[in-house]
């Protein structure tokens, strides 16, 4: 029976709870009546007698003062709920892109996560999807470039150290010409590498660390490299055809046989490098710094190499046809056997013919790329300098 009584009594509780909120709502409903039935009945008049201010005038004429004034009201009104119905609109919007935004920010998270951990994977494809889903992540969204550029870096020091520490590594002491491409021995940091290098193009901060990396040819024609840190990688017989390497750090890299046909080296900090043999044909070396740098057999032909340092460096047999070394620092560089032509550019007062430079025809327009075999294929001739 208490039971049953205290249930009727809540029931009870509920049905008057239930009729106070209707009679709330009628309420508000009567009042929001009054407030209209005062706004268009009452207060038109009141505005016009006060504008009149006691002033007989004709019955039909008051009447048509009240209504101007009730229409003014309607627009005014009209007016105000066309705004509010705008603003809410607006609101709306925001909302729910926000909540686009945010969805967004979550998928991309989803995916950034799932690529790196494809990185781990111990077979080559899974490796090679999660680098490529990262590079698509950092063009579709800038706010995660940095670190995506960063992880792409971290990736290439640590599966292609110098020296090579893994069992399937080619030896460091492996001949060049008997060295498979990397994108044949390890495609996945061909991928990355590539990557790196469109990516770095736009990117916020500087510099980035692939110092003491084997990159021995290496595919890289076209990429850019600005202020990349390099020190110390080899990157012998790399393909570098069109390489934007501006400030870039060179120190101690091995750049024997690469070919930078082309590419931009101004700034770039190459000091205590072995270039010997290298392609510079056509190369913007600009006020680069290739203090005692090894350049025995180099190909400098055309290279715009005004305000460049070559003080101490070892240029001998080098090819400097057609070069514009018009103010370069050559102070003690050693340019015996070196080739020069009448377009050769000197630097004023400097004697050529006293440091031992050979003065030969001028080859004349250089050979198209498409004539040439591919950089990464191309077999290294054997330098006399190391003979």
């Amino acid at each position: 029976m208490e039971r049953g009584e205290r249930g009727q009594a809540r029931r009870g509780r509920f049905r008057r709870a239930v009729g106070h909120r209707a009679t709330g709502a009628v309420a508000a409903g009567l009042a929001g009546l009054a407030v209209l039935a005062s706004v268009f009945v009452v207060l038109p008049g009141v505005v016009v007698d006060h504008d009149l201010a006691g002033a007989s005038v004709a019955a039909q004429d008051r009447l048509k003062a009240v209504n101007d004034v009730r229409t003014t009201l309607l627009q005014v009104i009209g007016g105000l709920v066309l705004l509010f119905g705008a603003y809410a609109t607006w609101r709306q919007l925001r909302v729910s892109q926000d909540n686009l935004r945010a969805t967004q920010e979550g998928y991309v998270t989803d995916r950034f996560s799932r690529a790196v951990d494809q990185l781990g994977s111990d077979k080559p494809d899974v490796r090679i999807g999660g680098l490529h889903a990262l590079w698509r992540i950092a063009e579709q969204s800038p706010r995660d470039r940095e670190a995506v550029i960063s992880i792409q870096a971290a990736y290439l020091r640590t599966h292609l150290p110098w020296p090579p520490s893994a069992p399937e590594s080619p030896a460091p002491d492996v001949h060049i010409n008997d060295m498979a491409p990397l994108e044949t021995r390890t495609a996945d940091a061909q991928v990355a590498l590539t990557a790196l290098g469109v990516l770095c193009q736009n990117r916020e901060q500087s510099w980035v660390n692939l110092s003491n990396t084997d990159l021995r040819r290496a595919d890289c024609d076209g990429l850019w490299f600005p202020e990349v840190n390099l020190d110390r990688a080899v990157m012998e017989a790399a393909s570098l055809y069109r390489v934007n390497l501006t400030q870039a750090s060179l120190v101690s890299v091995n750049l024997r046989h690469a070919d930078l046909t082309t590419g931009i080296l101004r700034r770039a900090r190459c000091v205590l490098a072995d270039m010997r043999g290298a392609k510079l044909v056509e190369t913007d070396l600009g006020d680069a710094d290739f203090t005692e740098t090894d350049l025995r057999e180099a190909n400098l032909r055309k290279a715009d190499a005004r305000g460049a340092v070559f003080s101490r460096a070892d240029l001998r047999l080098a090819d400097l046809r057609g070069a514009d070394l018009s103010s370069a620092d050559l102070a003690e560089a050693r340019l015996t056997g070196a080739l020069a032509s009448e377009r050769t550019r000197w630097p004023a007062g400097f004697d050529h013919a006293a440091a031992g430079v050979v003065d030969v025809e001028d080859p004349g327009p250089e050979p198209s790329p498409l004539l040439q075999p591919p950089g990464v294929t191309w077999q290294a001739p054997p330098l006399r300098s190391m003979a």
